[in-house]
């Protein structure tokens, strides 16, 4: 019984921590703490109305995201991110995902459009509801059935060395209501083509996507 007490209990502090984190992420990553603000464990305790260890638990998570830095006698500073590095991330990605869209065009299943498909009823759904959470986890499902219909082990291991950072700075454009109907109509576009077998069309489809993409995050982040 005490063990599963104790599972339980490490379960909550994870669960805790990663909720702390969330909220922290969100603030550093749309500029509600600046570049170089400290972060002050006895002021997030108060705000959250929690202890002190989830907190430093999620210290530690975001100092290994490179989100904050840990100054020893000084205590944790935001360091969020630049404008080159928003910049960079979503270079890199419009790079990948041009190139895996060109290959899944070659090797997707029909079963795997209709999944893309389905995807796509979905982000409707909560964009129309306002659910922005929906369209952002509909939205990670999407890319990735098209990653996955590469069958391509190279670029998963390519796709996942680079996942976290593509989660930092997608999450929060999801959060902006007037862009909903945008993202799911260019995913809708980026699957006309796939199963039109159109390559050139859908890494065009895929480089908009991107290319706006940037655009969205630049005026959520203000960079």
């Amino acid at each position: 019984m005490d063990e599963r007490k104790n599972i339980m209990e490490y379960k909550e502090q994870n669960s805790l921590t990663e909720e702390i984190a969330g909220i922290l992420r969100s603030r550093i990553l749309k500029g509600e703490y600046k570049i170089g603000e400290k972060i002050k464990e006895t002021h997030v305790a108060e705000e959250l109305k929690v202890s002190r260890t989830p907190i430093r638990k999620a210290f530690k998570q975001l100092e290994d995201e490179g989100l904050i830095e840990y100054v020893p006698n000084r205590g944790c500073f935001a360091r969020g991110f630049t404008r080159r590095d928003v910049e960079d991330i979503y270079s890199i990605r419009k790079a990948l995902e041009e190139l895996t869209t060109e290959w899944a065009v070659d090797r997707i299943t029909d079963a795997q459009i209709g999944e893309l498909q389905e995807k796509c009823d979905e982000m409707q759904k909560y964009a129309d509801a306002g659910d922005h959470a929906g369209v952002l986890a509909s939205n990670k499902e999407f890319h990735e059935i098209i990653y996955k219909a590469t069958g391509s082990r190279f670029m998963s291991q390519v796709l996942r060395s680079y996942k976290e950072y593509i989660e930092q700075t997608t999450r929060p454009i999801f959060y902006e209501s007037s862009f909903l109907q945008d993202i799911v109509e260019e995913h809708r576009e980026i699957v006309r083509s796939i199963k039109a077998k159109d390559a050139k069309a859908a890494v065009a489809a895929m480089s908009r996507h991107m290319t706006n993409s940037m655009k969205r995050a630049e005026t959520v982040y203000k960079v």
